[in-house]
């Protein structure tokens, strides 16, 4: 049991903490949820809330700042309360923590309270590596929850699918993808709550025409729609859509942005052999995404494809200030790819 003037313990046989993602997120002695992603992490710690409420709603819960913690809270808040009630201690910004949190904490976590889960939230940075260093390979029964940012567009596909599923909904690979295209510059809780918002308005079953409707004022879905008519070779309609969206306010680097998703798929595929599903696993790409990139890469030969990527590069150095009409350069690389290396005349 843990006490304020417990002693150092006797060495501990040295283990590797398991590492899990959120949605595997669950009590034990010690938790250390790490990693960028503020919103797994808040997911995580509630799922852990969550389970414990369930097992003991007369739960004791506390919160500390590492970072304006002072010597001896932790054991203090650790100790068993005259009705010996379960205990969860949340501690946030470890990578900010003070000189007497750490060395509380490297203290606490080789000798747990019993009935009490701890959870440590660090986002990065090296602050508090000892720390981290001992929970993740001494510290009795602590397991490591890991919230990575998900950045890349197939990370941020998967995440959609599987909050559609975590809903109970059903919706199309080009709906999913329609949606992440919406909300490619927008924050994984914003994509997560447009998850929620389409099933509770439109049902569990959904298509791209109501992902359509929902998106429309989104500027990437314009970005989208944009890309899509550029790769099938209608210049005319992707021009259009182009000064459409620009004349009504829109940025330029959104629908850069997805146009680069589609070129850099079909550069990953180009010339690449075997099955969709095979070429998934390879690429760390959907099926159904390799199957669109391979479709599209057909109609390219390579050495074009290799000048639409660059030309895509040296857009995006011209949009972010290497040029003051940047909507020209976005339009002459909209033609390029649109006439697929080809010249007009």
């Amino acid at each position: 049991m843990a006490a304020a003037a417990r002693t150092t313990p006797t060495k501990i046989a040295k283990t590797k903490a398991p590492q899990c993602d959120w949605t595997e997120a669950r009590p034990a002695p010690t938790v250390l949820i790490s990693g960028v992603e503020e919103f797994l992490a808040g997911r995580a710690g509630q799922r852990i809330r969550d389970q414990l409420k369930g097992e003991n709603a007369e739960l004791e819960v506390h919160d500390i700042d590492a970072a304006s913690y002072s010597a001896g809270e932790l054991f203090t808040l650790a100790s068993p309360s005259l009705f010996a009630e379960p205990r969860l201690i949340r501690v946030s910004g470890v990578e900010k923590s003070s000189d007497a949190f750490i060395e509380d904490a490297k203290r606490y976590v080789l000798d747990p309270a019993e009935d009490t889960t701890l959870v440590l939230r660090h986002v990065n940075g090296m602050r508090g590596k000892a720390l981290l260093d001992l929970v993740r390979g001494s510290a009795p029964g602590a397991i490591e929850v890991v919230c990575p940012e998900i950045k890349k567009e197939s990370d941020r596909l998967t995440f959609a699918q599987q909050e559609f599923r975590r809903l109970g909904a059903q919706a199309t690979p080009g709906a999913v993808r329609m949606l992440v295209a919406a909300y490619a510059s927008g924050s994984v809780g914003e994509l997560a709550g447009a998850c929620v918002q389409l099933v509770s308005d439109v049902g569990r079953s959904l298509t791209e025409t109501e992902v359509g409707r929902a998106t429309e004022g989104r500027v990437e879905a314009s970005g989208f729609k944009l890309a899509d008519a550029a790769i099938a070779g209608r210049r005319s309609d992707a021009l259009v859509l182009l000064r459409q969206a620009l004349l009504t306010g829109l940025s330029p680097i959104p629908m850069l942005a997805a146009l680069n998703m589609k070129l850099r798929g079909m550069a990953r595929v180009y010339g690449a052999r075997g099955s969709a599903g095979q070429l998934a696993k390879e690429f760390g790409m959907a099926p159904w995404m390799v199957q669109n990139a391979v479709r599209d890469a057909q109609a390219w030969r390579e050495e074009d494809l290799a000048r639409a990527i660059d030309l895509a590069c040296e857009t995006e150095w011209l949009l972010k200030g290497g040029t003051r009409d940047p909507e020209y350069a976005l339009e002459q690389l909209v033609s390029f790819v649109a006439l697929r290396g080809r010249t007009s005349g």
